[in-house]
């Protein structure tokens, strides 16, 4: 069986007087591709933030690589291995292509080690090879998004933590993200995939789970939860809750 690379226990996460996240528990393993699916607001973004340390925790913990990560600084997080890509497919527009691309390698100090995951990335993303001295502004949304997933493998992550690389794109780059994304999955990179995208999500996943009013509703293999009616259940009433 698979290690467990991300194991967040119990987690607690609020602003003000109200919590988020209400005892909340997720695995990631190594080779696998976990899911966290849920409606908007049910505390998916704020658990995503916990664990890269951009929100205080109020109880629980959360541990990467057998370490507790709890209450760590961002880049000392970054550096055990965790990389994010943003929902928005958010890039730096003023810089070119491989600036961006470098970008994502600024803890790493081996210009060979560089070289080579640039080289991984443009024989990923070919049209990226060929827009590398264009503006980052000018590429198109399907192009924006590799370039974001492009950057976060640039640190070589043991887990990359992809937030809706489904938005705001059109059919056929959904399309073709979920089939990167099988792709990337492998010993050496898990992923863990924040979406709204149900459907595909799950057909992509071996084990998932909903997020509803700031627990987890239902979890399961990729397969079980591909035919399961708490899914639509659990997904559905928290966003009748949320209106």
């Amino acid at each position: 069986m698979n290690g467990q690379l991300l194991e967040v226990e119990d987690l607690v996460v609020g602003y003000g007087s109200a919590n988020v996240l209400d005892g909340v528990s997720v695995r990631a393993g190594e080779g696998r591709i976990t899911c966290l699916l849920g409606a908007n607001g049910v505390g998916k973004s704020t658990l995503i933030k916990a664990i890269f340390g951009l929100v205080p925790v109020r109880r629980g913990r959360i541990r990467f690589r057998g370490h507790d990560i709890t209450g760590w600084d961002t880049h000392r997080i970054v550096a055990q291995g965790l990389a994010a890509i943003p929902e928005g497919n958010r890039v730096f527009p003023r810089m070119s292509v491989l600036d961006n691309l470098m970008a994502g390698a600024y803890l790493e100090r081996s210009p060979a080690k560089i070289a080579a995951r640039l080289e991984r990335v443009m024989a990923l993303f070919p049209r990226l090879a060929e827009r590398r001295n264009q503006f980052a502004g000018t590429l198109s949304g399907g192009e924006r998004s590799m370039l974001s997933i492009g950057r976060g493998l640039m640190s070589n992550p043991r887990l990359l933590v992809i937030d809706e690389p489904s938005l705001g794109l059109s059919p056929l780059f959904v399309k073709e993200n979920f089939r990167l994304i099988r792709e990337l999955c492998c010993d050496d990179c898990a992923i863990l995939l924040v979406e709204q995208n149900v459907k595909q999500t799950l057909e992509v996943s071996h084990y998932g789970y909903v997020i509803s009013q700031g627990i987890v509703a239902v979890e399961g293999t990729g397969e079980r939860l591909r035919g399961s009616a708490e899914v639509g259940n659990a997904y559905f009433g928290a966003e009748a809750a949320a209106h």
